[in-house]
């Protein structure tokens, strides 16, 4: 079957457990935070999909609204870099609901320190991983 595009979907996983999909969906947006926080650039890959597509909606010096746009590449090499590290509990903490999920697509929000983000994963052959991410500072910058 192809979709008006020309497109053949992909087909689907076999059905797992709503329970099962939340402690995949979590284990690869641990290894995403956590990456950035150790600064370990393999970590971060392990949980982004090549053709991650990420967004951050930002404020310049000026207070204009800009699109900070990052990729596979330039989140795993800001990671093993230590563009995130951090050592200190508080700057840490991350709270993740699992919002939805159908099939091998999923939604994630993440309140963390000092973002929230928006998350789609996929599931792939070797596990979920993210696809688009789009967040913001939760504090004033």
């Amino acid at each position: 079957m192809t979709t008006e595009s020309g497109v053949v979907p992909a087909p689907s996983a076999p059905p797992v457990s709503a329970s099962s999909n939340d402690a995949a969906i979590r284990a690869t947006i641990d290894d995403y935070y956590l990456g950035w926080y150790d600064a370990d650039g393999e970590r971060m890959a392990r949980a982004l999909h090549p053709e991650l597509a990420k967004r951050g909606w930002l404020r310049d010096a000026a207070g204009e609204a800009v699109l900070d746009v990052d990729t596979f590449q330039t989140m795993v090499d800001a990671a093993a870099a230590g563009h995130g590290r951090r050592s200190d509990a508080a700057g840490r903490r991350f709270d993740v609901v699992v919002g939805e999920v159908y099939g091998d697509i999923a939604t994630a929000t993440v309140h963390a320190v000092p973002y929230i983000d928006y998350l789609h994963l996929v599931r792939t052959p070797d596990g979920w991983r993210i696809v688009n991410a789009l967040w913001c500072p939760t504090q004033a910058t």
